[in-house]
């Protein structure tokens, strides 16, 4: 199927992800003589103003960066507060817990879940710390210097694009089912016109986010955690509800961590270790790379794929959780041993697998690539559509809800506990080849994220598509259980075939047509003569540009 867009080649850098004015404040730095990570910093922090539902300044993040010799991994994402009980969660839900929300890669796939909604799932926001350490670290361009673009979105106004604005809209449903003092400041910063959410082409402003970005532009993030929005969020959670604290915010820190890989046709996919989901990718990935793909029709091909993935979501639901608080068998999960051993598990028909047995002792994406061969993959969430919906009063941002992802099995190693980072769904790709760069990739979408990064890393490296085709290829997203969802793509023409031959081997066969359940994407690709070649989501309202 020929690509609707053509891939942007680029002699100098590039950036790509899912709205063109945080794409084009990125390019911005790069043409100020900043680096990859000043690009992908503007880019990241002017996407919490223009693209206010799939991440905030309250949200959390994750990168890999390759500083032109290695890679480098930063864990971005924040703890849950110290007074955060397992039995207090219970007692508010009335010994409950809540009903599992479907679809996007918790940590239970059964049984009570964490609230989605409210103070409960708060964790300390990690992102503006991640822009400050990523910044210290790599970047050349005066912190500062990184904030003028949203700072201006947010202070003036600027026209909301068409995915924002119908997510938006969604939004706005949700939050009218709240009640409670917590959720009032949201439908003050968040609607216009009594109540509703902005519509495509309406200028919106936030200028409570610009003088917020503002202090942490002067102060190196420090107000945040220390300062005046620390005192503020304290002291809203300690009015409605909340169990946040000042010591809590005080005490954040990044992690800076070795990204983890997987050996896939000759190139090296590479991930970040847990908390997050990557090693779902990488375990699905390690069980194809014993697969001829090529060789197979193409119903055998997604059989595989989808099997492969089934089998990854195992492993990661049972033993990813917080690695500084338990023992996450990641080695042993990344051996060829034990891909050999998951895979003798996939039969012709679809299954129900279970997890193995090592040995042991709301999204966005962006990507970053400069002249000297720096490159960075960043993502940062609020995790589901705008989060919590809690919004400090007069700070203009939202607080995002990633303690959802927590268990309240109190023997699944990710069980809720005070000072605790959950299970994340936010991964960002890196691919190499022989040790040398091919470039940073991502796809966006909770449970789809580990989905989609094995789909674009099958159409780079078996079809030998460039990164806009690999992005814009239909895709399907596994459900749970035998649940499988397609694009149109899959199921119309001379594919209709496939997908019938697929429900006569037990999968549950569903056309999805509402794009946002299959992720939004982006990728860059360096090309062996110098430059890129760069591809952003055709699903979305994103782009890739360069010099």
């Amino acid at each position: 199927m020929p690509s609707p867009r053509q891939p942007l080649f680029a002699p100098h850098g590039a950036v790509a992800t899912s709205q063109p004015l945080a794409a084009a404040a990125g390019l911005a730095v790069l043409r100020r003589g900043g680096n990859a990570v000043d690009a992908a910093l503007a880019t990241a922090i002017t996407l919490t103003v223009v693209q206010p539902g799939s991440n905030d300044i309250g949200g959390d993040l994750f990168a890999i960066v390759w500083d032109g010799e290695r890679l480098h991994g930063l864990n971005g994402s924040g703890r849950s507060p110290t007074g955060l009980t397992r039995e207090l969660v219970l007692a508010a839900t009335g010994g409950r817990g809540a009903e599992p929300t479907p679809g996007h890669g918790g940590a239970q796939a059964v049984g009570p879940a964490m609230p989605a909604r409210g103070w409960l799932p708060v964790t300390v926001p990690g992102a503006p710390a991640g822009w400050r350490d990523l910044h210290e670290r790599f970047g050349r361009l005066p912190f500062a210097e990184l904030f003028g673009d949203a700072v201006g979105y947010a202070e003036h106004g600027f026209p909301v694009s068409p995915r924002v604005a119908a997510s938006w809209a969604r939004s706005v449903e949700v939050h009218a089912e709240l009640a409670g003092e917590e959720y009032a400041e949201w439908g003050r910063v968040f609607t216009v016109d009594g109540g509703r959410a902005p519509r495509t082409g309406q200028r919106w402003r936030n200028p409570d986010a610009a003088g917020t970005l503002r202090r942490i532009a002067e102060t190196g993030a420090a107000d945040f955690y220390t300062g005046r929005i620390a005192e503020t969020l304290a002291g809203h959670a300690a009015r409605t509800g909340g169990r946040l604290t000042g010591d809590d915010l005080a005490g954040h820190a990044s992690t800076w961590v070795d990204p983890v890989r997987a050996s896939y046709r000759g190139h090296e996919v590479w991930e970040l270790p847990p908390n997050g989901q990557g090693v779902a990718a990488l375990l699905a990935l390690n069980i194809l790379d014993g697969v001829e793909l090529t060789d197979l029709d193409p119903a055998e091909r997604l059989h595989w794929q989808i099997e492969a993935v089934k089998l990854g979501f195992a492993d990661a639901h049972a033993y990813v959780a917080d690695p500084e608080r338990v023992q996450v068998p990641t080695a042993e999960l990344l051996t060829p041993e034990y891909a050999a051993a998951r895979r003798a598990l996939v039969t012709d028909t679809a299954g129900m697998p279970a997890p193995g047995d090592p040995a042991r002792g709301g999204t966005v994406y962006l990507c970053a690539a400069d002249r000297d061969g720096m490159m960075v993959s960043l993502i940062q969430s609020n995790y589901l559509g705008f989060g919590s919906y809690v919004v400090p009063p007069g700070l203009g941002f939202g607080l995002q809800n990633r303690g959802a992802g927590f268990s309240l099995d109190p023997a699944h190693p990710n069980v809720v506990a005070p000072g605790k980072r959950p299970f994340h769904t936010i991964i960002p790709g890196f691919l190499t080849r022989d040790g040398a760069p091919v470039g940073p990739f991502g796809v966006m979408g909770g449970h789809m994220q580990p989905q989609g990064h094995l789909q674009v890393v099958s159409a780079t490296l078996d079809d030998g598509l460039d990164p806009q085709a690999a992005l814009d290829r239909p895709r399907w997203y596994w459900h749970a259980g035998r649940s499988v969802l397609v694009e149109p793509g899959l199921a119309a023409g001379a594919a209709r075939d496939v997908v019938e031959r697929l429900r006569a081997r037990g999968h549950e066969i569903a056309v999805e047509p509402e794009p946002s359940s299959f992720g939004y994407g982006q990728a860059i690709w360096r090309l062996p003569d110098g430059g890129y070649v760069a591809g952003s989501e055709p699903r979305a309202d994103g782009c890739a540009i360069g010099y």
